[in-house]
C-alpha cells in the first residue's frame, strides 16, 4: 500500500519515523512519501520537504511567511494526486495538515491523524473540521480519547510514542559522556533545551544564557537540535561559558541534575528521564497576546496538562526572567523534599501514559482499517 505522511517539526519527524518503521514491518511492500526530516528519510520514506522549511510558529510569523506556506500547500496537493496514496497520515502541525485533510477527504483518500493538534486547548472549532474530514484520530495523551469521543469522533488512545523512543536508549555512563564531550569531570550538569525552531531558539537561549553566571559551581550544556547548524548556536552563545551536544538530548538528560526547557515535547521527555525542570516560554508579544485570549487550558506544559496540576514551574512571557529561572533552579537543586515530590509525580505521569507500543498500535489500526474499507 501507499502512504503519504506529513510532519512539520522535529518531534513529528521522530514520531513519524517510528510510525514508518512500524508500517513497513506490517506492510513490507509499503511505499511512503513524506514531509518531515532526516529520521523519516532514514526509515526509507521519500522525503519531499524538510520540516526546517515548514516550521513557522506564531500569528505574526505565519503572516510573514504566508506566501511560502500557500506555495507549499499547492505543491503538496499536486504531489498527493500524482502519488495516489491509500492513506494520508497527518502528524500534529494543524494549520497546514487540516487543509490537507480537507483536500484528501474531497478526493476520497483515507485520512488518519496521528498525534492530535491541541484543539482541546484552543481553536476548538477545529474539532468540527476534524469530524468532517478525518477518518480516525490516533491520540497519544490519555484525556484526548474522551475529548474526541464526546464529539462522536472515532478516536483511539495508542499510548505515547516517547515511551518507545526512551526504551531504546542505552544507559549512558556519566564519566564516558563527560570525557567524550569535553566536560568538567566534577561539576554537575544543567541542561539547556531551547527548542528546535530558529526563532524560538534565538528568543529562549538569549534568556537562558543570562542564568549561567549565577551558577558558577555547575556546568551548562545546550542540547542542540540536529536540524540547526552549530554556527547558528555559536552566534547566539558568543563568549558564554557553555558547551554543546548535538543530537544527544536523551544522553544529556541521563546525566543532568536539572534542566531549563522551552515549552514543547522536550518538557515531557525531561520528565520521563526524571530530571527536575523549569519550563520557559516567550513568544512574539502580538502573537502571545492573541493566543492568551484564545487558549482555554490552565497550563502550557504537557507534564502539567496530563497531570492536571502544577507539577513543574511554568515561566511564561513576562514571568520569564533571569531571576525567576535562577530562583526555581536553586530550589530544584537544593530542596530534597521538593525533589522527592517531583519524582513521585513523574512516576504517576509515566503510568498515565500507558505502555510502550504507540507506533505499532497506530500502524495496526491504520493498516487494518484500510484493508477493511477495501473489501
Amino acid at each position: 500500500m501507499k502512504y503519504y505522511v506529513i510532519a512539520g517539526e522535529a518531534s513529528g519527524d521522530l514520531h513519524g519515523a517510528n510510525l514508518i518503521a512500524a508500517l513497513k514491518k506490517k506492510d513490507p511492500n509499503a511505499k511512503i512519501r513524506a514531509w518531515g526530516g532526516n529520521l523519516m528519510k532514514k526509515q526509507g520514506a521519500t522525503l519531499i520537504k524538510h520540516y526546517k522549511d515548514l516550521a513557522f510558529m506564531g500569528f505574526v510569523e505565519v503572516l510573514m511567511h504566508l506566501r511560502t506556506i500557500l506555495r507549499n500547500l499547492s505543491f503538496c496537493k499536486k504531489d498527493i494526486l500524482k502519488f495516489k496514496p491509500d492513506a494520508i497520515i497527518l502528524i500534529d502541525y494543524p494549520g497546514f495538515n487540516l487543509k490537507v485533510a480537507k483536500f484528501a477527504h474531497k478526493h476520497n483518500i483515507k485520512v488518519y491523524y496521528y498525534i492530535s493538534p491541541q484543539v482541546w486547548a484552543w481553536k476548538k472549532r477545529r474539532v468540527h473540521t476534524i469530524k468532517k474530514v478525518v477518518d480516525k484520530m490516533l491520540v497519544i495523551l490519555p484525556f484526548e480519547k474522551d475529548f474526541y469521543n464526546n464529539y462522536n469522533i472515532d478516536a483511539h488512545f495508542v499510548g505515547h510514542p516517547l515511551l518507545d523512543e526512551i526504551s531504546k536508549i542505552k544507559h549512558v555512563n556519566r564519566q564516558t559522556f563527560i570525557k567524550q564531550n569535553n566536560l568538567h569531570p566534577k561539576k554537575e550538569i544543567i541542561a539547556l533545551l531551547p527548542g528546535s525552531r530558529k526563532q524560538e531558539v534565538t528568543r529562549m537561549l538569549e534568556v537562558m544564557l543570562r542564568v549561567v553566571p549565577k551558577f558558577p559551581n555547575y556546568q551548562f550544556v545546550i542540547g542542540c537540535a540536529p536540524s540547526l547548524p552549530i554556527e547558528f548556536y555559536n552566534k547566539i552563545v558568543g563568549d558564554n561559558n557553555v558547551k554543546f551536544v548535538v543530537n544527544k538530548t536523551y544522553q544529556l538528560l541521563q546525566v543532568a541534575s536539572a534542566a531549563v526547557v522551552t515549552s514543547g515535547t522536550a518538557t515531557l521527555e525531561t520528565a520521563l528521564f526524571f530530571v527536575p525542570e523549569v519550563i520557559c516560554y516567550k513568544g512574539n508579544p502580538i502573537s502571545y497576546s492573541i493566543a492568551k485570549r484564545l487558549v482555554k487550558v490552565k497550563y502550557i506544559c504537557l507534564v502539567n496538562l496530563i497531570m492536571d496540576k502544577p507539577v513543574v514551574k511554568e515561566l511564561i512571557q513576562n514571568d520569564l526572567t533571569v531571576e525567576n529561572i535562577s530562583d526555581e533552579l536553586k530550589q530544584l537543586l537544593s530542596d530534597p523534599k521538593r525533589q522527592c515530590s517531583l519524582i513521585d509525580d513523574y512516576e504517576d505521569l509515566r503510568l498515565k501514559l500507558g505502555n510502550a507500543g504507540a507506533s505499532k498500535n497506530a500502524a495496526t489500526i491504520i493498516i487494518n482499517d484500510i484493508k477493511k474499507k477495501s473489501k
